[in-house]
C-alpha cells in the first residue's frame, strides 16, 4: 500500500485516485491515509459480492455497528474507520452519504471513558480497578492493606443495600478523599472533628455546591454507620455551601424548533422526547422498549428520581421516528442473539427471578449503546444504553450552530417543557404529576420563568409611547 497504483488494482477497477485525493485536502496524508485506505478496502471486502453502487446506508450502519463490536478496537481506531467510509461515500458523491448520520458514530466513540460506569472495561476485580490508593501520606496509622480492606468492605455493603453504581462510585470517591486528606485517623473510632473540618474545607477552600457537600457528609454517614458500625452522633455546627437561588434556562418556542432542527438521526429524536415529554436526560437514555404505549401516546418512567414511575405523553409526531428507532434497535438485538449475546441489564432482582427476561425484546434499550459493554459488578457481556454525553454535546453543539445566546443543555429542554405547558394554561399540580416532583414548591419556580410571572408585566416605559 505504499503507492496509488497498486492500491488502484486493488479496488477492483474504482478510482482510487479520488479518494486519495479527498482524504489529502482534508490534511489525511503519511500512515494515516493508508490507513483510511485499508480501512476501506476491508469494508469493500466485506460486501465483495455487492456492486459498489447498490450499497445503502443500512450497509453501512450494518458495518459500523459490526465493528463496534470488535473487542480490541480503541475508540480512535473506530472513529478513523468512520471517517475512511464517509469520506469514501462523499468523494463518490453518493446521495444518501449528504443525510446520512455520521455524527451519532463518532459522537459515541469520543465518549468512551474507561471510568464511565455503562461502557465496556477490562477488569477482572473491581475493587482493586475502583480503590485508590488512599494511603500516600506517612501520617496514616493504619496501612494501604487496612484502609482497601475497609473500602472493600464498603463496596459489599453498598451493593447489598442494592444502591446504584453511580452512587457506589461516587461514595467511594468522597471516602477516598477524607482518608487521604485527614491526619491521625482511627478507623475504629468517631472522629468528629476529621469530618467536621474535611466538610467545613469543601465549602471554604473548594466551594463547591451545597449538594456537593451533601454528597460528601452522606457517603461518610454511609461509611461509619454501615462499614466500621461506629455511632457517628452529632458532627457538630460547620461551615454550609452557600445554596444560590437560580432560576432555570428557558427556551423560546422558536429557540426550541431551531435546535431541534439543527439536530438529526437519534439525537434529534432524543432531544424531541426530553422537550416533548419534560423526561430528565438519564429517563431518556434508560428507556426500554415496552415503556413506549404507542396505543395510548403515553410513556412509562420506571424507577425515575426518587425511585418513583410515572407517566407522561408521548409526542405524536415522533411515532414515525420511534418507530424506525425500534426497528434498528431489533436488527442489533436480533444479531447480538445469534451470535449468543442480547443480554441487557435488569433492575432488581428480576433477572434471578425470570432468568430469560434479560434477552427478551421488551427489556432492551431503545437507544442502545453500538458497543456490547462488560457490567463491572457482574463481568457480563451486555448491550447498555448509549453514553448520554453524547447528546449533551450534540445539543451543546447545536444550540451554537443556531447562535442561541443561552446557556442550552439537555436539562433545559425539561425546564421548557414545564413552562411552555405552564404558559398554556396548564394547572401547577398537573405539571408537578409530569415532571416527578415530590412537592409542588419545586415546580412553582417556572412561575417565575414563565410569562404569567413577573416576565409577562409590561414595562411601564412601553407605555410611554416614546
Amino acid at each position: 500500500m505504499n503507492d496509488s497504483g497498486a492500491i488502484h488494482n486493488s479496488y477492483q477497477g474504482r478510482d482510487w485516485d479520488l479518494y486519495i485525493n479527498s482524504l489529502k485536502k482534508q490534511n489525511i496524508n503519511g500512515s494515516a491515509l493508508q490507513w483510511h485506505v485499508k480501512h476501506v478496502e476491508n469494508y469493500l471486502k466485506h460486501y465483495s459480492k455487492k456492486p459498489f453502487v447498490e450499497h445503502t446506508a443500512e450497509d453501512v450502519n450494518d458495518y459500523l455497528r459490526l465493528m463496534s463490536k470488535a473487542r480490541n478496537i480503541q475508540a480512535w481506531q473506530f472513529e478513523q474507520i468512520v471517517n475512511a467510509i464517509r469520506i469514501l461515500f462523499e468523494s463518490e458523491n453518493i446521495e444518501f452519504s449528504k443525510c446520512f448520520d455520521w455524527s451519532y458514530w463518532i459522537q459515541l466513540t469520543e465518549n468512551i471513558n474507561e471510568d464511565h460506569p455503562t461502557l465496556a472495561r477490562e477488569q477482572v476485580s473491581i475493587p482493586k480497578q475502583q480503590l485508590r490508593n488512599t494511603s500516600k501520606t506517612d501520617n496514616h496509622p493504619t496501612n494501604s492493606k487496612t484502609i482497601n480492606k475497609v473500602l472493600e468492605d464498603m463496596v459489599n455493603s453498598i451493593r447489598q443495600k442494592n444502591y446504584s453504581i453511580r452512587t457506589e462510585q461516587s461514595y467511594l470517591t468522597w471516602v477516598q478523599r477524607y482518608l487521604s486528606s485527614s491526619k491521625n485517623l482511627q478507623l475504629d473510632a468517631h472522629d468528629a472533628p476529621a469530618i467536621r473540618l474535611f466538610l467545613q474545607n469543601l465549602a471554604i477552600k473548594r466551594n463547591v455546591a451545597p449538594s456537593t457537600q451533601n454528597l460528601a457528609l452522606n457517603a461518610l454517614i454511609f461509611f461509619y454507620t454501615n462499614v466500621l458500625h461506629v455511632e457517628i452522633g452529632e458532627i457538630g455546627e460547620f461551615v454550609r455551601a452557600k445554596r444560590p437561588r437560580k432560576l432555570p434556562v428557558v427556551l423560546s418556542k422558536r429557540e426550541v424548533a431551531l435546535l431541534l432542527e439543527e439536530l438529526t438521526g437519534v439525537h434529534k429524536l432524543m432531544a424531541s422526547l426530553l422537550y416533548g415529554s419534560g423526561l430528565r436526560l438519564m429517563e431518556c437514555v434508560r428507556m426500554r422498549v415496552q415503556d413506549v404505549d404507542f396505543d395510548r401516546n403515553m410513556i412509562v418512567i420506571r424507577d425515575g428520581k426518587g425511585q418513583k414511575d410515572r407517566t407522561v405523553p408521548f409526542p405524536s409526531t415522533l411515532k414515525e421516528a420511534m418507530e424506525e428507532q425500534l426497528k434498528s434497535t431489533k436488527r442489533c438485538h436480533d444479531q447480538d442473539l445469534a451470535e449468543g449475546l442480547g443480554e441487557v441489564f435488569l433492575p432488581d432482582a428480576l433477572a434471578v427471578k425470570y432468568p430469560n427476561a434479560a434477552k427478551e425484546w421488551a427489556w432492551q434499550y431503545i437507544f442502545s449503546s453500538n458497543r456490547i459493554s462488560i457490567d463491572p459488578r457482574t463481568n457480563i457481556a451486555r448491550r447498555h444504553h448509549v453514553h448520554e454525553s453524547s447528546l449533551q454535546k450534540a445539543v451543546k453543539n447545536a444550540s451554537r450552530s443556531v447562535n442561541i445566546p443561552k446557556k442550552v443543555n439537555c436539562h433545559c429542554l425539561r425546564h421548557s417543557f414545564a413552562t411552555h405547558l405552564l404558559e398554556s394554561g396548564q394547572d401547577i399540580r398537573t405539571i408537578q404529576e409530569l415532571l416527578g416532583h415530590a412537592d409542588v414548591s419545586t415546580t412553582m419556580i417556572y412561575t417565575h420563568v414563565s410569562k404569567l410571572g413577573a416576565s409577562g408585566v409590561i414595562s411601564p416605559l412601553d407605555s410611554l409611547g416614546l
